[in-house]
């Protein structure tokens, strides 16, 4: 079979002229390729979320997720 060698705008370029089913399918592929990786770094941020709300003394399991919302911007607002 032969090699062919396409850059990433090629690539992206033909992914686009697939169906949308087949769009779905490669996006589905790539999804699967990096789950470990996001589901790493999910587990890694959500650990440290409930550290830094345990210093600041809440309980990060027990906030609604407005309170959630709130408190990540005061941490990302601060100065």
């Amino acid at each position: 079979m032969p090699t062919f060698t396409l850059t990433n705008e090629q690539v992206v370029e033909l992914v686009k002229q697939l169906p949308n089913e087949q769009q779905i399918e490669v996006f589905r592929f790539l999804l699967l390729q990096q789950w470990g990786q996001w589901k790493s770094l999910s587990q890694y941020e959500a650990d440290r979320a409930r550290l830094v709300a345990q210093e600041r003394g809440y309980s990060w399991d027990t906030m609604t997720e407005g309170e959630r919302e709130a408190f990540v911007d005061e941490v990302v607002h601060e100065d």
